[in-house]
């Protein structure tokens, strides 16, 4: 069979990744949830472990709303009325007011004309970036944009694609001077929160050097941030790095997956480019929308959020982060400050960071061992992230397994 050749060729390619300590392993398997209890946060239990029980120190659900009793109480609601499932495709039979009702809170959400949701965040980006990429659209990225993003690219093919520094403003315009006269769209593209480190793009500033060079091209210069980091964790508001530099880009992607607690991404924008993504982006038009539980669940976050109690959550948050980051660096760890729920603890080795990782999770805490290529040479790291489910003790506990690390 051919297959034994492809399995005897894959088998080496896996043999290297774990060899050089660059393969992600087995993923654990959570069986059981604990809610939360006294002056503890949540505890999870996983498969091969017995009854231990884990702090998750290693999930996007920055708001902690995946518990939130009301919150569930939605998503059981609509899949009782709706069922289980969209049946298809949304241009075939697969839209329910549900969707449509969301899409509307998240515009104005956003203070956009209109959105648009996906089945993931991830397939968000690919489906934004490639409809609006043409064979006449150069496309400047941020050198440490997300995954979606550097895929996203590679799909659509554009007449010039052009990377500048991380953050780096005086390369972006520098990039921006070298596109003029390559075509007639350019598209800069960047994170909003950088998932792997916790810092911000300077929308602010990123948003007045584009703007400089709109006339310059015949169709613009079109500026499109994927904040699915940020949006719901970040800013006094939960509106993610834009309400926090005080900017607007042109096209705003962010996520239900993360801060929110539920499934699907989502894009917002003027009025015609999301009617234009209806009618191009085939990640849209050929896969089914979430469900309607998932967008009754992520109406009630939205509910939340703009709220007393979503305004606490966000300071308890931001109070649990500042906790932690502090303790790490008062420990004498290297970390990347920002007021942002990453909290990277910088290793700057495979090993190191391998070592540790496992130190964690004997002692019961999960955190994201990063390593090469998931970042550069020199920037493995532990990503630790702060939820607003995470108490005082919770951080307490963390940071006391990090200082007998330290001393062993």
């Amino acid at each position: 069979m051919a297959l034994n050749k492809l399995n005897a060729a894959l088998e080496k390619n896996l043999a290297d990744l774990r060899s050089t300590g660059r393969d992600k392993g087995a993923e654990m398997v959570i069986k059981k949830v604990k809610k939360a209890e006294g002056k503890f946060g949540p505890r999870y239990i996983l498969e091969g472990f017995g009854e231990q029980e884990f702090i998750k120190m290693n999930a996007n659900s920055y708001l902690g709303m995946s518990m939130h009793p009301e919150v569930i109480a939605a998503e059981e609601q609509a899949a009782h009325k709706y069922g289980v499932g969209p049946g298809a495709v949304r241009f075939i039979s697969g839209t329910y007011d549900l969707h449509i009702a969301l899409e509307n809170k998240l515009a104005r959400f956003h203070q956009r004309e209109a959105a648009m949701i996906f089945s993931s965040a991830y397939v968000t980006s690919l489906g934004v970036i490639y409809p609006l990429t043409t064979a006449e659209t150069v496309v400047i990225s941020d050198e440490l944009n997300h995954n979606c993003i550097i895929q996203a690219l590679r799909l659509s093919r554009p007449a010039a694609k052009m990377i500048y520094k991380h953050n780096n403003m005086n390369e972006l315009e520098a990039r921006l001077h070298e596109a003029v006269g390559q075509g007639r769209r350019c598209l800069v593209i960047t994170d909003g929160i950088f998932s792997m480190r916790g810092d911000y793009s300077p929308l602010h500033e990123l948003t007045g050097i584009c703007a400089k060079f709109n006339d310059k091209f015949d169709e613009g210069v079109i500026t499109i941030a994927d904040d699915s980091h940020g949006v719901g964790a970040f800013g006094r508001t939960g509106r993610g790095t834009e309400e926090h530099t005080g900017a607007r880009v042109d096209i705003l992607i962010g996520t239900l997956g993360k801060a929110f607690g539920v499934n699907g991404g989502y894009v917002v924008a003027s009025q015609t480019v999301i009617t234009y993504l209806r009618e191009s982006a085939p990640m849209y038009i050929y896969s089914n929308p979430i469900t309607c539980s998932e967008a009754a669940a992520a109406l009630q976050v939205l509910e939340i959020l703009d709220t007393k109690e979503g305004l606490q959550r966000l300071e308890h948050l931001a109070a649990m982060t500042k906790k932690f980051e502090d303790g790490l660096k008062e420990l004498g760890f290297e970390t990347i400050e920002g007021p942002h729920p990453v909290v990277p603890l910088m290793i700057r080795d495979t090993a190191e960071t391998t070592k540790l990782v496992k130190y964690l999770t004997r002692n019961g805490v999960l955190g994201t061992g990063l390593n090469f290529p998931v970042v550069p040479k020199g920037d493995e790291e532990i990503r630790f992230q702060v939820n607003a489910d995470h108490t005082e003790a919770d951080i307490d506990i963390v940071l006391e397994i990090l200082k007998k690390y330290k001393k062993s």
